[in-house]
């Protein structure tokens, strides 16, 4: 079957989330600076979680570039990777909400690695379905940045609960790590 209804919903859904996420920023009683300073927490998480949505979102248009056709494994996948996403709105306001304390910033690594690892999920179920040799499967190689960062999120979310702040750092450095789109589909699709 083709791609295109699998691409519309995925991106019907990520633009929910995000808009789920900014309905969460409330309006501050009151007409000073001072009014927004008990927002910042609940803003800098929902800046976090933009540019993680944004990233999936962008990789996630590349990954389908790359192939002709999906099957029922592949649809699952994709539910199961949209499934993570669509919790971070809840993970980003728990956040935000709490000043980035222990257990919702925990929380919000455990989000971000099941994501991580539903879209690892996807990628091999598309990698499987088009072929070993596929362009797919060329451009995502090895995917060390996909490995790195299930690592980074795996002892992030246990550091956490030593200094929650360390674990917003490496949220952060894997975002920071992501947000060069990754050229590899782009490189493989034009050769």
């Amino acid at each position: 079957m083709g791609k295109g209804r699998l691409e519309a919903f995925s991106d019907g859904v990520i633009a929910i989330l995000i808009t789920i996420m900014v309905l969460e920023l409330k309006v501050p009683h009151g007409d000073d600076f001072n009014a927004l300073r008990p927002l910042i927490p609940v803003f800098l998480s929902y800046v976090l979680s933009f540019i993680y949505l944004g990233i999936y979102w962008n990789n996630h248009h590349h990954l389908l570039q790359s192939i002709r056709h999906v099957n029922g494994s592949i649809l699952w996948a994709n539910l199961h990777l949209l499934f993570w996403l669509s919790l971070i709105p809840f993970a980003t306001a728990w956040m935000g909400e709490n000043d980035f304390a222990t257990i919702p910033v925990a929380l919000y690594g455990v989000v971000l690695l099941l994501a991580a690892l539903a879209y690892f999920i996807l990628s091999r179920a598309l990698i499987f379905h088009h072929g070993k040799d596929s362009v797919l499967a060329t451009a995502v190689g090895r995917d060390f940045k996909g490995k790195l960062s299930l690592v980074i999120y795996a002892i992030a979310i246990p550091l956490a609960f030593v200094k929650s702040w360390i674990a917003c750092l490496l949220y952060v450095l894997v975002a920071a790590i992501w947000l060069i789109p990754d050229r590899r589909i782009e490189r493989n699709l034009i050769s």
